[in-house]
């Protein structure tokens, strides 16, 4: 049992805590939610409504899981040229999270929004053969 809830941990990108013990804290890199959001110019959001989540657990050049770290209640991962994407869970219901993301791009301006979302499994077909993925589904989007 504690080898598939490992599996399953790692599979959706949740650390665990020795001091938490059996529970466990979101940590999806925040550059996920920000491929939700579309640009401040533009006008349609939400872009993206579903993630590969074994796809960000795997591409390590995009989400560089070393450059994430928790402040306060944030999960942080600071830009390189300045800025953060930060998120922070404000609710969730077993497999339903909602999540207060913000962006900031090095100035003053800081972007807010609210995103709802499911983690589910679902097959997909890879180079004509099935291959089952987690996924982030997007439920709900305001701003």
């Amino acid at each position: 049992m504690r080898t598939k809830l490992a599996t399953l941990i790692f599979a959706l990108g949740l650390p665990v805590s020795a001091s938490a013990g059996a529970r466990s804290e979101p940590a999806w890199h925040p550059a996920v939610f920000n491929m939700i959001e579309s640009w401040i110019s533009d006008v349609e959001s939400p872009v993206v409504t579903e993630l590969n989540l074994d796809a960000v657990q795997r591409n390590r050049n995009q989400f560089d899981q070393d450059e994430v770290k928790q402040e306060g209640g944030w999960v942080i991962y600071r830009v390189p040229d300045g800025g953060f994407k930060r998120y922070r869970v404000i609710e969730q219901k077993e497999n339903y999270f909602k999540v207060e993301y913000q962006d900031n791009g090095g100035g003053t301006m800081i972007t807010s929004s609210k995103i709802g979302f499911r983690l589910e499994r679902r097959e997909i077909l890879v180079d004509g053969r099935p291959k089952v993925i987690n996924t982030l589904r997007v439920i709900s989007y305001s701003k």
